[in-house]
């Protein structure tokens, strides 16, 4: 009897100790999950308020790179980017980041309720709009069901915002923003003139000569030099191409397009391959690895692009490989300037464009001339260009000058008929030698 009592006892006392244990392990798991829910509000809240870099340093470690997804070193998730969006408040008038915040109403009805559509991105439609300032500009919308837009799109707005303080003359610049009501919208300066692409494969344009072609290269290199060398920190575009070359109402480009662009990383490794096909660095292609040559290549490809006016998805690099088979790299380009020019282009200019875009487009990444080489390059042609037209100029003012000195003598009072032939036979042997 006395057996049975302590095991009952002992029994009685198991089952209180596991139920105490059971207790605190349910409030220890409610706690825990109490917490967890702290802490991601928190992180959605400082997402939401502090969303851009401020002097070059992350201030925001979601938003420490420029993609989300697969390939990004830091991943976010959609969840904590939509609550970044939704942390702009309409109610005022410049945001944190110092863009004007336009209503849906405003843009609604600058772009006659969205129906005056420019163009089509990845992320969705652009349209042109006119604002009650009198400023036009187009606004880049965000489709709803566009997921890869959707990361293409957050991308922009990191970039945008990175590089819009400091508004290079050759980026398309932010003006503007609109996030309201699940809506996502970018302002950004309008370019009259339409994509570099238009102007080359569209005859409705008019055609695109070569000296302006020579001046829109610079101006791309420019704008490709400053974001590898003059951002803090540097940025590689990765979607070179003459469709994300814009021109102004005075045929200045413009680099658009920060939809892909990532910010230079010691580790950039890209699980997806992205960009267009046709301008795409070989050596990316088989390495997923991107660096500032991956931007200089696609250059190279656009120059030879502006060179023969030949689309790069359609075996223009096919057609460069054999026409360099012919020369040692240097001369003899001309070959392949477009047929539209007529002729009406300098040789030696072509060339030397061309054994540019040649070197640019090296397998070998570490041949490749920087873009601030390129720079230098396409600034000594246009240079050298203004010096020939400055000395064809003085020639020309030079024999007007001696024109006007025999036609002075022809017209001195009547002399002799056979001294004023003289003197004219004089000044033109004069002239001739």
């Amino acid at each position: 009897m006395n057996e049975e009592s302590t095991g009952l006892a002992i029994g009685i006392s198991i089952g209180v100790v596991i139920g105490v244990l059971l207790a605190i392990l349910a409030l220890f798991c409610f706690r825990y999950h109490r917490k967890r829910l702290q802490i991601g509000n928190s992180s959605s809240r400082r997402a939401a308020n502090v969303p851009i870099r401020t002097n070059g340093a992350d201030s925001c470690t979601i938003l420490s790179d420029s993609t989300v997804g697969p390939e990004s070193p830091v991943k976010a998730s959609r969840s904590s980017m939509s609550s970044w969006f939704d942390g702009f408040r309409r109610s005022s008038v410049i945001s944190a980041s110092g863009m004007p915040e336009y209503s849906i109403k405003d843009l609604q009805k600058a772009t006659g309720n969205f129906t005056s559509v420019i163009g089509q991105g990845a992320f969705g439609p652009v349209y042109k709009a006119t604002l009650p300032s009198g400023e036009t500009v187009a606004v880049k919308v965000l489709a709803t069901n566009s997921k890869q837009g959707e990361k293409e799109f957050q991308t922009e707005v990191k970039m945008v915002m990175l590089l819009g303080r400091l508004h290079h003359r050759n980026l398309v610049n932010l003006v503007g923003y609109c996030a309201e009501r699940g809506e996502h919208m970018l302002v950004y300066v309008y370019m009259s003139k339409g994509s570099l692409a238009s102007h080359l494969y569209s005859d409705k344009n008019g055609l695109l000569g070569w000296n302006m072609r020579v001046r829109v290269a610079l101006d791309v290199a420019r704008g490709l030099e400053y974001l590898h060398d003059g951002a803090v920190p540097p940025v590689i575009h990765r979607d070179i191409k003459s469709a994300n070359i814009l021109l102004d109402e005075s045929m200045r480009a413009r680099v658009a397009d920060f939809g892909l662009s990532r910010e230079e990383m010691v580790d950039s490794q890209a699980a997806n391959i992205r960009g267009t096909f046709g301008y795409l660095d070989p050596e990316y292609i088989s390495s997923r690895a991107f660096n500032k040559k991956s931007d200089v290549y696609s250059f190279g490809v656009l120059l030879f692009e502006i060179v023969a006016g030949r689309n790069p998805q359609q075996g223009l690099m096919e057609y460069v490989e054999l026409a360099a088979m012919n020369f040692d790299g240097k001369v003899g380009w001309e070959e392949l300037a477009d047929s539209r020019l007529e002729g009406n282009f300098d040789v030696q200019e072509l060339n030397e464009v061309a054994a540019l875009a040649y070197k640019c487009v090296n397998r070998v990444q570490k041949k490749r001339p920087s873009m601030r080489d390129n720079v230098q390059v396409l600034s000594r042609i246009l240079k050298q260009r203004h010096n020939n037209k400055r000395n064809r100029n003085t020639l020309s003012t030079t024999t007007d000058e001696v024109a006007i000195d025999v036609d002075q003598l022809e017209g001195r009072s009547p002399r002799p008929e056979h001294t004023r032939q003289q003197s004219v036979d004089s000044t033109t042997e004069s002239c001739e030698v």
